[in-house]
């Protein structure tokens, strides 16, 4: 009979001195606080749950690496668990999720930070593939089920993810269900993730590997670290070391949606955030997000947000 507790779990265990009980790891104080968790449901589907702070990272060997390694896709949740503490920007710890086929990984040893907090699913392709009706899915959902070649993609998660997600962190379970509730959990919340894919609209999709997610990542912390100042697309082409051409391409197949768009759409966020936390006026906040003219601010904010300034920062949502 299989383990039901992935290997590497096990390892860390061991390497803390401690155990691992009912596929959760407790982490000794000396090193830190928190917890691993992790599950083997069958042969085609795994996860692992990470909320932990540790005092010092730390390196180990990936047991489970040639193991599967060419069939399973990692979806990875991240920015998930409540009050989880972080000092990055409010942007960088928005609730996303990053998806890798099997060829863009690099985990024969993992860097373990010293503060995490995720949810990783693994899943086989060819399971995907016999479980969803084969009507002609959209090239990035396809791409996945292929699993041929090294592809990234991130996705920003709704509500209906992240209940999902509190339902697995949150919700009791007593052990004769919980490998049986928690299975159901992953797969029902990958259907989510699908679905929001499903709506991509990328014709083909190129190949990425580290130093293109590398670069692509630079050039979205560029854009979300100056809302004030639209992205011009030859300078970030430059910092990316990327011609223009590659960089828009790149930058839409793995957020779905182009430069500008992205950074319109968190300069909203942005702006509504200033209203609401920060009770800033709607001239203040619309000049210090770069706009010159109050009223094309106004405008471009009820397209994102669905109500005007003023009136959303007198609203109670």
């Amino acid at each position: 009979m299989q383990s039901t507790t992935p290997r590497i779990l096990t390892h860390l265990a061991k390497l803390m001195g401690t155990k691992v009980k009912a596929g959760k790891l407790t982490i000794p104080k000396k090193y830190g606080q928190g917890y691993f968790a992790g599950f083997i449901f069958n042969p085609s589907i795994r996860m692992m749950l990470f909320n932990y702070q540790l005092h010092k990272s730390i390196t180990i060997e990936n047991p489970e690496f040639e193991q599967d390694a060419s069939r399973m896709i990692l979806f990875k949740f991240q920015h998930v668990f409540p009050h989880h503490t972080s000092t990055q920007h409010p942007f960088q710890r928005m609730p996303s999720v990053l998806i890798g086929t099997s060829r863009v990984k690099t985990d024969a040893v993992i860097p373990i930070g010293t503060s995490t907090a995720a949810i990783n699913i693994e899943m086989d392709a060819d399971y995907l593939k016999a479980i969803l009706t084969p009507s002609g899915p959209s090239s990035v959902v396809q791409g996945l089920l292929e699993n041929m070649q090294p592809l990234f993609f991130e996705q920003m998660i709704y509500p209906a993810m992240q209940q999902i997600v509190d339902e697995i962190i949150n919700v009791p379970v007593e052990d004769v269900f919980q490998l049986f509730f928690l299975r159901v959990k992953a797969e029902e919340l990958v259907c989510r993730l699908l679905i929001e894919l499903e709506k991509r609209e990328e014709q083909q999709l190129y190949p990425v590997n580290t130093h293109d997610i590398k670069s692509i990542y630079k050039i979205k912390e560029s854009i979300l670290l100056q809302l004030d100042t639209p992205p011009v697309i030859n300078d970030l082409a430059a910092v990316a070391n990327m011609s223009p051409t590659k960089l828009k391409r790149l930058f839409k197949q793995v957020f779905g949606d182009s430069i500008f768009s992205y950074y319109q759409a968190f300069r909203m966020k942005e702006a509504a955030r200033l209203l609401k936390e920060e009770n800033l006026t709607v001239s203040d906040v619309g000049y210090r997000l770069g706009f010159i003219n109050l009223s094309h601010f106004s405008r471009v904010f009820m397209e994102h947000i669905g109500m005007k300034p003023k009136q959303y920062s007198k609203s109670g949502i």
